[in-house]
């Protein structure tokens, strides 16, 4: 899903970039057209660009699964709550180390 996800945003940024040819953009107080244009293809980019990061975290929790793994906390150790997995099932932090390792006084 993810991969779609990624694959159909870059088309649809380079789609974007091809629409107009370099000096087309207006920039007066009429048309916002090109920033527009531009706007568009720069969040096209991030979202493709975070659905691939997405792809490498769940291959990694697999690779978890596989190794015996998933589910410890891979700087402390300590098991991560199953309900963070629940809500983020490629947490690879607990919340304590995720969050800056917060001590207890």
């Amino acid at each position: 899903m993810y991969k779609h996800q990624a694959e159909d945003l870059r088309a649809e940024a380079e789609s974007l970039a091809q629409e107009r040819e370099p000096g087309d953009v207006q920039f007066d107080e009429e048309s916002g057209e090109g920033g527009t244009i531009a706007v568009d293809r720069e969040r096209d980019l991030t979202l493709s660009a975070q659905a691939l990061v997405a792809i490498e975290e769940i291959d990694v929790a697999l690779a978890a699964i596989d190794d015996k793994t998933y589910g410890s906390c891979e700087n402390c150790g300590q098991p991560i709550p199953k309900a963070r997995l629940r809500a983020l099932p490629y947490a690879r932090l607990c919340v304590a180390c995720k969050s800056g390792g917060l001590h207890r006084r």
